[in-house]
């Protein structure tokens, strides 16, 4: 009886561990570190992009490298905030063969090995001086963080990275987090780089060596230097780390319960000073709001957005944007970083809620 108590137990244990693998919940301490958020990190850049759209047929097409990163495995976007290693003491180059750069040398069992993968990556638009944004949910700081471009005549298209396409550009010595910018949900330090007469694609390598434990942190951004815009519309946003509701299997259909995505709803005319559209992904119990916010046809310092809904709302957790709920209301100004839009340009923020949703009333408000 005694044997068959154990083996009962040792079952459920088990059970217990393979469903928060399925789920992506973590025990240990993964979750709740960081990213380089701009120009956003190519593991973060799909997560904010289609993390509510990740099953979409369409981004094997319209965006192949995210597409295959996520077939390769759907937790590098949803831990999007967890490709470190450990105890490399330092000595980044030994711990990191060439060509694996970009996944922290296969850290992590693996998990971020597509992240290596040659081709061609969304790439971020910057001019020659422009700044790398790194958002630390943990409130870590830094030792260091070194910030590396990759050399003139680099293609990130065709070639994988090794070290000797690097040379380093900017670099910060130990910063606590109590000197960095607080953001919603930890907070974020910007790191300056200053070149000259760069042009095309290149790749932006960014070395966090965290104040906690030893932990080394390595992402690839890429950036088109006076190129265009990607034309592939962001999807989602981010950080948040909350699990997907829909199935992560590659060979699975979406759970019957899978959240709803509403249409965009949009506030303020094109003519204000600035405008915001919203969409929002239900479930039970809770829902996802996205919001994105365009400056009219002249630049704004600053802005600030309100959500009316029919009913009373909660506020779980914000990103990009200082938020606060109150009875039916939302309200969200701009972070530190992405206050100043130029003419007609945008930026993104969200939320997780809690209640039933509905459809909001959406104001934008320049200042």
């Amino acid at each position: 009886m005694k044997k068959r108590s154990r083996l009962l137990i040792s079952a459920i244990a088990s059970a217990l561990v393979a469903t928060a693998a399925l789920i992506g919940v973590s025990s240990g301490p993964a979750f709740a570190h960081g990213n380089v958020v701009s120009p956003a990190s190519r593991n973060y850049d799909c997560y904010a992009r289609w993390g509510d759209k990740f099953q979409d047929p369409s981004m094997a097409t319209a965006d192949p490298m995210c597409y295959q990163a996520w077939q390769a495995d759907p937790m590098a976007m949803w831990s999007w905030n967890g490709l470190f290693r450990e105890q490399v003491a330092g000595n980044h180059q030994g711990a990191i063969p060439d060509g694996q750069l970009c996944s922290g040398g296969h850290t992590q069992q693996g998990r971020y090995n597509a992240m290596d993968t040659v081709g061609d990556w969304h790439s971020t638009s910057v001019g020659n001086s422009f700044k790398v944004s790194l958002f630390d949910q943990a409130s870590h700081g830094a030792d260091y963080i070194y910030v590396y471009v990759t050399k003139a005549g680099y293609d990130p298209s065709t070639q994988a990275l090794k070290w000797s396409d690097l040379e380093k550009v900017s670099e910060i010595g130990n910063t606590p987090a109590s000197k960095w910018q607080t953001a919603s949900g930890g907070v974020q330090i910007d790191i300056p780089v200053a070149l000259t007469g760069r042009t095309g694609k290149a790749v932006v390598y960014t070395i966090w060596q965290a104040s906690h434990l030893d932990q080394s942190y390595y992402f690839c951004s890429n950036v088109d230097f006076g190129g265009a815009t990607s034309s592939s519309a962001p999807h989602s946003s981010a950080p948040t780390s909350s699990t997907p509701q829909a199935s992560t299997s590659q060979s699975s259909a979406p759970q019957s319960s899978a959240p709803q995505t509403s249409a965009p709803q949009s506030g303020n005319p094109a003519g204000g000073a600035c405008s915001a559209s919203y969409k929002t992904t239900q479930w039970s119990g809770g829902f996802q709001g996205d919001v994105s916010v365009t400056a009219g046809s002249a630049a704004i310092q600053g802005w600030k957005v309100t959500l009316t809904y029919p009913g009373s709302v909660g506020l779980t957790q914000a990103w990009s944007a200082t938020a606060a709920a109150s009875g039916n209301t939302i309200t969200a100004a701009n972070a530190a970083y992405n206050g100043a839009l130029a003419a007609k340009a945008s930026t993104s923020f969200g939320f997780l809620g809690s209640g039933a949703a509905g459809t909001p009333t959406v104001t934008c408000t320049a200042t």
